[in-house]
């Protein structure tokens, strides 16, 4: 719900609203407002009229191809300069001939759809930019900022390159926008000579298939979308054909497309290929059910790239792991113990280890007697809670640090006395996790989980696994970070430990979240069935709602993240938690159809969250998700607010003040406070001079406590305020 946080260049850009301090005088009467002035809803509805190249090596070829240079263009969210070219400048079309002479490449980090192509690999077009997908625009960025940013990350900017890849101008920072057209201009007719016209004519398929240009390339796109299967069929072999240069959004269209033998055919040209962005479309392929040897094949085809790019090596390697590598733990023998296996805590864990303290006095010769006496001692430390108050916690600690060298002393003596084999291995483990030593447990982790027999005992099997499987996530981290190839049976060792875990019966949801966040990393197809399951087991875990909401609105959007929620609402044992989770989502559809200025969907979702989270007040007789029915109230304001209606905006907020103070407070997910809406009513009904509103407002405001006017974060930091002395913030449970 929070928004995230900015690039840190965003810090660094102050574009033309810091022109002045660069030597750039502001022009006298002027404002940025005047000059960039902001795109309205109708602006932004207009197409891009300006043909952006997809790729760097795309722009390059065909700027030799047809003798024109490279304009490099750079843009930002949020800046006001950039934001007007964006909206208004790139979508003129009588503007956009400034750009016809040139080869046109656009840059920028920020994402504006949550992913790049649909179900059935078709593009998904960036709505701010363009014909290019957001994933291009991005790629673009930090290789154009290698070559040509010097350092600065200063935008708006446009930079011209020629043949011989030298710059010709890199203009920004200026305080009008016809010194950016002159420049741009003034580029092509200063040009010791001129690039001829471009006349495609009638070419053959092949001599399109060839072709770089984006405007070739959709052509294609288009034709097979609209061919019939044979015509697709011999389309594809065509591209197949291309061998290192096929057409990669080709392959990728019959790839997910809903022929098996087409997609075959396409997987098997994804082998030869090596134009720009095969290593993530073979990474994106993988993430796809298919027969183990074609995983295995697509995993092998990698390798080819290996020297180039650490994500195709590390790819390389996980995807042959979880193709079926050997884990060092053996499922077999333990999912059929964990099938009939229940792990109830100790009933008296104090007792039992005063029993085994007495078995030492009266064995000390025993190493198993002192093995017994260190399991008890560290399972007792692992049940100690913190207790209340700063002694009280205090002294918790205390008395879990004595447990925990207890265990460690007993361990040690029982190896002085010959213990051996995993047991020895899997206490000296915990000790040093529970002691800080990842190092040292790690490595005894290592040594001891192959080891550890089905019936250990639940509690030191369950964590001894968990130290296991992050000991082997460590390791590939390490050795990715070291650009270091490595063992491809880790990955497998992490996948069945987790899912070994995921049965257990002391199993946690952050076990499960761990292994869904590991396998999403690397692209895994099991991913979404390991989130699934996890769900079934934990339906009521914060960790795996936040991801399946991330999952919803990734694939489905706002409609999906809605329809799922309600039908998991109408389960038949649905618990009473599931009613906040649904809230909560419908909270994240209002603020997603805000930023889509959608109002009347927007009010509709708060609606249906106070609803739900009175449900689920209701059912549990709990009310923590009262801060939410109060940020929803204060999402309603604001937007009746926005329609000009003050008094309804003023109920609105009558009800938002009758929640909690820190709700008040807290930013929504776009970084507005139902108390900063407060405040716009007010200078509203002031400019409108309706002094009873004005009246309503400043009483119902002088009953609120002090907590409901703390600043948001970012406007103490901009007043060179400390830490706030209460919650403010947003408060998060899923």
């Amino acid at each position: 719900m929070r928004l995230p946080p900015l690039p840190s260049f965003v810090v660094l850009t102050l574009v033309c609203t810091v022109s002045a301090q660069e030597g750039v005088p502001q022009p006298a009467g002027l404002i940025p407002e005047q000059m960039w002035y902001a795109p309205t809803a109708a602006d932004w509805a207009k197409p891009v009229a300006i043909r952006w190249q997809r790729t760097w090596d795309d722009a390059v070829a065909l700027s030799q191809q047809t003798k024109k240079p490279i304009l490099v263009c750079v843009n930002m969210d949020g800046e006001i300069a950039s934001e007007h070219y964006a909206g208004v400048r790139y979508r003129d079309p009588e503007l956009a001939k400034l750009w016809e002479p040139y080869v046109c490449v656009i840059a920028s980090v920020y994402r504006h759809t949550p992913r790049d192509y649909d179900d059935q690999g078709r593009r998904i077009p960036c709505p701010r930019l363009g014909n290019v997908t957001c994933g291009e625009h991005m790629a673009l960025e930090p290789l154009v900022y290698e070559k040509f940013l010097d350092g600065k990350r200063i935008s708006p900017r446009h930079i011209m390159v020629e043949l011989d890849g030298k710059e010709v101008f890199d203009v920004f920072y200026t305080w009008d926008t016809q010194s950016v057209f002159d420049t741009l201009r003034d580029g092509i007719q200063k040009r010791a000579f001129q690039a001829p016209p471009v006349v495609k004519g009638d070419r053959s398929l092949k001599e399109q298939l060839q072709s770089p240009d984006s405007d070739d390339r959709e052509a294609i796109e288009r034709m097979y979308a609209a061919a019939s299967p044979e015509e697709r069929k011999a389309l594809l072999e065509l591209a197949v054909g291309e061998g290192k240069q096929a057409p990669l959004e080709l392959l990728r269209l019959a790839a997910w497309g809903l022929d098996p033998d087409l997609a075959r055919k396409a997987r098997a040209g994804m082998l030869q290929a090596e134009a720009t962005g095969t290593i993530d479309l073979l990474a994106d392929a993988l993430r796809i059910p298919m027969a183990a040897e074609e995983r295995q094949a697509l995993a092998q085809s990698l390798r080819r790239f290996a020297g180039q790019s650490v994500k195709a090596q590390t790819l390389a390697t996980a995807h042959t792991g979880l193709a079926g590598q050997k884990s060092a733990i053996d499922p077999s023998k333990w999912t059929q113990a964990l099938a009939g296996q229940s792990y109830a805590a100790a009933a008296d864990l104090a007792g039992e280890a005063e029993a085994r303290d007495a078995a030492v006095a009266q064995k000390p010769a025993d190493p198993q007697a002192r093995l017994d006496l260190a399991e008890s001692s560290l399972l007792q430390a692992y049940e100690l809670t913190t207790g209340t108050g700063r002694g009280a916690a205090k002294l918790a600690q205390q008395q879990r640090q004595l447990l925990l060298e207890d265990a460690r002393r007993a361990v040690d003596e029982a190896k002085k006395l010959g213990a051996t084999g995993w047991r020895p291995a899997a206490l000296a483990a915990l000790c040093a996790r529970a002691a800080g030593d990842d190092k040292v447990a790690y490595e005894l982790a290592i040594a001891a989980a192959p080891q550890l027999p089905p019936e250990a005992p639940g509690r030191v099997a369950m964590e001894l696994l968990a130290l296991f499987a992050e000991a082997r996530q460590q390791a590939i981290r390490g050795a990715t970070m070291l650009k270091q190839d490595w063992d491809p049976s880790w990955m497998s060792d992490v996948h069945t430990t987790y899912s070994l875990l995921l049965a257990h019966p002391l199993g946690t949801d952050q076990h499960v979240a761990h292994h869904v966040d590991f396998l999403q990393f690397f692209g895994s197809p099991d991913t979404d069935l390991v989130l699934d399951r996890g769900l079934v087991k934990f339906p009521a875990s914060p960790l795996l709602h936040e991801r399946l909401r991330t999952r919803l609105l990734e694939r489905g959007g706002v409609d999906a993240l809605a329809t799922t929620y309600d039908q998991k609402l109408q389960a038949a044992d649905a618990p009473p938690a599931m009613a906040w989770f649904a809230g909560y989502a419908q909270m994240v559809a209002a603020e997603m159809h805000r930023k889509h200025q959608q109002p009347d969907q927007a009010r509709a979702a708060y609606e249906r969250a106070i609803e739900l989270f009175g449900r689920y007040r209701d059912a549990s007789c709990n009310q923590d998700g009262e801060h939410y029915v109060t940020m929803a109230h204060g999402g309603i304001a604001r937007l009746v607010l926005q329609s000009g209606d003050r008094a309804g905006a003023f109920a609105a907020l009558q009800k938002a003040f009758a929640g909690p103070a820190a709700a008040i407070a807290a930013t929504d997910g776009l970084g507005i406070t139902t108390m900063q809406t407060a405040e716009m009513l007010r200078g509203n009904a002031r400019d409108a001079k309706d002094d009873a509103l004005l009246q309503q407002l400043e009483a119902a405001l002088q009953r609120l406590p002090k907590e409901a006017f703390e600043l948001p974060e970012y406007e103490r930091a901009s007043r060179g305020q400390g830490a706030p002395g209460g919650q403010g913030g947003r408060r998060r449970r899923g």
